[in-house]
């Protein structure tokens, strides 16, 4: 029947709108990034502070 038509497009688009979202947030959280450490950080954490007013 062609009067059903748009019930199995609307189906369709909720069925792969729902599985693209969950495939997106599978992706986003499956990596933990790592903090990048520097080296300047550390040195200015052995120099004292002295403020001159």
């Amino acid at each position: 029947m062609p009067q059903m038509a748009p019930i199995g497009w609307l189906t369709l688009f909720i069925i792969f709108s729902l599985s693209f979202i969950l495939f997106s947030m599978m992706n986003y959280y499956s990596m933990i990034p790592q903090a990048p450490k520097s080296k300047v950080s550390e040195s200015k954490l052995n120099q004292p502070m002295n403020w001159k007013w």
